[in-house]
């Protein structure tokens, strides 16, 4: 009788042993879900975008000449881009949460960004949207990138001006020989916006927790005058609202974002 009281004592405290010991098998145990050993597996991938005029470094008030031989001088660019898509050798795929950037030139020819979380592997192409997607055109007062302050949107009808190119010629058609391209509209016809996947050219972006590749942009503003549309500043000086003409000069620079190298 002693013997199986002293079972019976000790029973619990047997229990509670087992119950402490971990399952192998049971994924709850592991403490972070990208790594059975608890390594974080993400990283993070830098993308820089460079202004360029064809093959000649881009500045401001330096004259350039477009495909219709219009002397150009530039004094603002900046656009946005947005939805970015990645995808690995695998051909699986991961899309960056909330990814909207305003692309400033205004500050500086060279523009960077940094995207965290990115898992790790190797990225053999990448997507996004010159412009904001028609769903954010139409949601009301946004912050960061967003923001209406930034003076990148009209109204919650017409939306968000996609890319913004201002300067001087002396060919332009306006009295103050001047030019203003806001290029804007979501929807309908006169869609604006424009899915890009600039070619890695067989190259990879090796993205690790140790490994921070970058992927750098030519943006070559001479695209904005030329293919499919060359565009004649004595008739095409001010172009403020969606439309068709808005229309044509994005249709041009669709092709002005293209990969010249990437850095692991």
């Amino acid at each position: 009788m002693k013997t199986i009281k002293k079972i019976l004592i000790a029973l619990p405290t047997l229990l509670l042993i087992v119950s402490c010991k971990k399952d192998p098998n049971n994924p709850n145990n592991n403490n972070n879900n990208n790594n059975n050993n608890g390594t974080n597996t993400n990283g993070k991938l830098v993308l820089t975008f460079e202004a360029m005029f064809g093959d000649s470094s881009f500045a401001f008030n330096k004259n350039y000449t477009t495909a219709n031989g219009d002397t150009v001088k530039f004094s603002t660019f900046k656009y946005y881009i947005s939805n970015i898509t990645l995808t690995k050798t695998d051909n699986s795929t991961y899309t960056v949460p909330e990814s909207y950037f305003l692309v400033n030139h205004s500050i500086n020819s060279m523009v960077s960004f940094t995207l965290n979380n990115i898992p790790s592997g190797q990225y053999k192409s990448i997507k996004m949207l010159i412009g904001v997607d028609s769903a954010r055109n139409v949601s009301g007062a946004q912050t960061g990138a967003l923001d209406p302050s930034n003076g990148m949107f009209w109204s919650w009808t017409t939306g968000y001006i996609m890319l913004k190119l201002e300067g001087t010629s002396p060919q332009s058609g306006s009295t103050t020989k001047s030019f203003a391209y806001h290029i804007g509209g979501f929807s309908g016809p006169n869609n604006a916006l424009k899915w890009i996947t600039p070619s890695f050219n067989s190259a990879t972006a090796n993205v690790s927790s140790t490994a921070t590749p970058e992927i750098h942009f030519k943006v070559d503003v001479s695209e904005i005058f030329k293919t499919p549309h060359t565009i004649n500043l004595a008739t095409t000086f001010n172009v403020m609202m969606p439309g068709s003409t808005a229309k044509k000069i994005a249709d041009n620079y669709a092709d002005m974002i293209s990969v010249d190298h990437i850095h692991n």
